[in-house]
């Protein structure tokens, strides 16, 4: 990957965003480019936080597992999200694993190198605390909502999230989906058939695809009508 395109993925993320050209030229020379392929873990929850990284291209999934060894997903990101910065910035182990969903490009920053780089700008590192406070402060916010809401709501607040990252082609299982809105495959799997009933969403195998994403848009936000 040549510089300029390395620039054009770290400008993408949110955080990076409103880095001026020098800025977003001294960060680029610290990103190093991996690669990897479908399955492959990126880091295990409770490694050392050595790096962080912004997805290129691809998908990764985030996941913790339980004493019995069972998996429950948390999070999924695509092209331009960045993850494992907050336990960069914490200097405390990845509370979960990443793993690789598609063949996957990342750009990874090491935390001695970031660290540095900050501390030679404190207008940038201001600014991206800024960020992460705004992100703790809508992911608290979604996770209170999240506890409130029935589970067709929930279902429909997953999918529309999967639908904005990853497109309306949504290449997850059954378990994972109900995994993400906590609730059964069972329940998952009738309320999903409800949604294919009203032409919201459309499965073939081993793949879920947004039909009209303005109804289910409309679902995660009002009352269900399931």
């Amino acid at each position: 990957m040549q510089e300029q395109d390395r620039a054009r993925v770290l400008g993408r993320a949110s955080i990076f965003a409103n880095l001026n050209d020098d800025e977003l030229a001294g960060l680029t020379r610290l990103a190093v480019e991996r690669n990897f392929a479908s399955g492959e873990f990126i880091f295990w929850e409770g490694d050392a936080p050595d790096w962080f990284y912004i997805v290129a291209e691809g998908q990764v999934k985030v996941l913790k597992h339980s004493s019995l060894g069972k998996e429950f997903i948390i999070a999924f990101f695509g092209p331009g999200d960045m993850f494992g910065e907050v336990a960069v910035f914490e200097d405390k182990p990845y509370p979960a694993s990443a793993q690789v969903v598609v063949e996957t490009n990342v750009l990874g920053i090491k935390k001695d190198d970031f660290l540095s780089f900050l501390a030679h700008r404190p207008r940038v590192a201001l600014r991206i605390i800024s960020v992460l406070g705004s992100r703790l402060r809508d992911a608290q916010g979604r996770l209170t909502d999240f506890a409130g809401e029935r589970v067709e709501q929930r279902l429909a607040r997953v999918l529309v999230m999967l639908s904005s990252r990853l497109g309306p082609n949504l290449t997850f299982t059954r378990q994972e989906i109900a995994d993400m809105a906590g609730t059964t495959v069972e329940t998952t799997i009738r309320l999903m058939s409800r949604l294919k009933d009203r032409g919201i969403v459309r499965s073939t195998r081993g793949k879920i695809i947004i039909v009209d994403e303005v109804k289910l848009r409309l679902l995660s936000e009002g009352p269900p009508g399931l």
